[in-house]
């Protein structure tokens, strides 16, 4: 229980560092060198006034000084990396039979590539735009990933080379999907950056849990843009832009944890 809740307030931590990344991205302003402040008054913050989650509530989501509200971003985010750093260390923890070992390998690789994965889906969902070094940056980490992945931990020399060329046809295949459409629309239904965090994802994921991303992605999206046209008409219609990134994201992390074999599903429809 104690290792539980120790993951949980580190991925509050990295958390709480993520939403310094996706504010100050290529805004010109240091990631690392600059103190925290508020957006309304300017006002440094100390360091009792930037504890992930608790923070937030103590303050009632309001700056000490100016008494402006604080965005709802901050708790949000930190809870949300929180959970997920623990629910990828339970699903590790269970698939590996309880092997320090085995997760040594994968665990801070998996939590790394999570972190990137929240500041393109947050920095798209603010922005309408996938940052592009950070994309690269998660593909490089991916391609490093499947290669660790298979080398280390699968034994057999025949099979680390068929699990890794099906790894790397997975994510081409989901990466051209996208950018098919990006390329026969000039851009108008989806963004190349889509297709670049299609590719990455595709690794990670591998052929079958590829499939289950795409299904959840589009599905996650077709009810979210219902519900906007429903609840939100006057604001949203058929032509507006709604970026695709967070349900990229989304589908491939619900894929991740969803135990389901596709095949004997897709052959049951």
């Amino acid at each position: 229980m104690l290792t539980h809740v120790f993951i949980f307030v580190f991925g509050a931590v990295i958390g709480s560092f993520l939403n310094v990344v996706i504010l100050r991205y290529n805004t010109g302003e240091s990631i690392f060198n600059s103190r925290s402040r508020c957006f309304s008054c300017g006002k440094k913050l100390a360091w009792y006034e930037l504890l992930p989650i608790a923070s937030f509530l103590i303050q009632a989501g309001r700056c000490r000084k100016c008494k402006s509200k604080l965005s709802w971003q901050y708790p949000l985010i930190e809870t949300t990396t929180g959970l997920l750093f623990l629910l990828i260390f339970l699903n590790l923890w269970k698939l590996n039979s309880h092997s320090f070992q085995t997760m040594g390998v994968q665990l801070p690789y998996i939590w790394l590539l999570i972190s990137l994965l929240i500041v393109i889906a947050v920095y798209d969902l603010r922005h309408k735009i996938i940052p592009n070094k950070i994309v690269w940056l998660f593909n490089i980490s991916a391609l490093l990933f499947i290669f660790f992945d298979n080398w280390s931990l699968v034994e057999n020399w025949s099979l680390k080379i068929e699990n890794f060329a099906f790894d790397i046809l997975s994510g081409l295949a989901f990466f051209s999907f996208f950018a098919i459409l990006w390329l026969v629309s000039k851009g108008k239904w989806m963004g190349f950056g889509d297709a670049k965090l299609a590719l990455g994802l595709g690794w990670i994921l591998g052929p079958e849990k590829t499939i289950l991303a795409f299904l959840f992605s589009f599905w996650l999206g077709a009810v979210f843009g219902i519900f906007l046209m429903l609840f939100r008409g006057k604001k949203y219609g058929m032509k507006s832009q709604i970026p695709f990134g967070p349900f990229l994201v989304a589908g491939s992390l619900l894929a991740f944890f969803v135990n389901i074999n596709i095949m004997d599903w897709l052959y049951v429809l």
